[in-house]
């Protein structure tokens, strides 16, 4: 097995609006080893949210093959994890049954099952809140069940669309640094979509710019920053420049689509 644990091969991604074909996706090809965290940002069109659909099998490329493991990917699979932007918890489920709800799909022993469920509340903090409701919980407390469920079933991938959008700042901040720390802990690849710079340098070891309209990829950028950053590290004149770089790229690829359309 080689260290490439996902992998985009020619990837295109055409649908039908109106009666027109709108290219999302156009000649995608993307690699991503086993450990890393990936973010991929792009203005609105971009097609970010399109490309995590394929990787996690809810969609199906018009060209190209997305591969994990290099098997082709037909489905969704408990291999890759997602946590949406919506959490999509079950309100009548507490916490602890929201995040055993994959394990009980799986063939897991009820007593690896309970193991996982009190490993993972724990890793993210939930463990006093593992018999309450989601309607009795905040958004960033939601947010954290999802991330706990998605992870129970130890997916080789955990893929993010942009989960802490619609969080405040404080709470935003204080979940970077909780699935940071959980990446660290775990090994987890991950990738993660987002309109956020900020948070993509702050999170990722490398990040990719989507062209818009079609979404193609513009740019790759390694994150040469400590591996065990934390917030302080958003102050310092390495990452400042970064994320100003990074802003620039997507801001002249919104300018060049605008433009052309």
């Amino acid at each position: 097995m080689s260290d490439t644990l996902l992998e985009l091969r020619g990837v295109s991604r055409a649908f039908t609006v109106r009666g027109k074909t709108v290219q999302a996706l156009e000649d995608i090809d993307l690699v991503v080893p086993q450990g890393e965290f990936l973010c991929v940002v792009g203005a609105s069109g971009s097609g970010k949210s399109t490309m995590l659909s394929l990787v996690a099998g809810l969609d199906t490329p018009t060209q190209g093959e997305v591969l994990v493991d290099d098997a082709p990917v037909i489905g969704p699979g408990p291999d890759r994890g997602l946590v949406p932007q919506a959490g999509t918890l079950y309100p009548w489920r507490t916490v602890e049954r929201n995040v055993a709800f994959g394990l009980e799909l799986l063939s897991v022993s009820a007593a690896e099952r309970a193991r996982r469920v009190d490993w993972y509340l724990a890793e993210t903090g939930l463990t006093e809140f593992r018999r309450s409701l989601p309607r009795q919980l905040s958004g960033g407390q939601q947010q954290r069940v999802a991330i706990a469920r998605a992870l129970a079933c130890e997916p080789e991938v955990l893929l993010l669309d942009e989960p802490f959008g619609a969080l405040d700042v404080q709470t935003k901040e204080d979940m970077q640094v909780l699935i940071r720390q959980i990446w660290l802990d775990t090994g987890t690849t991950v990738l993660m979509v987002t309109h956020d710079v900020e948070e993509a340098v702050f999170l990722g070891q490398r990040v990719v710019v989507l062209a818009s309209h079609p979404g193609r990829i513009a740019a790759e950028i390694n994150v040469e920053l400590p591996a065990d950053r934390d917030l302080r590290v958003k102050r310092t004149p390495e990452f400042l420049e970064l994320r100003a770089t990074i802003e620039d790229l997507v801001r002249a690829q919104h300018r060049k689509a605008a433009a052309a359309g």
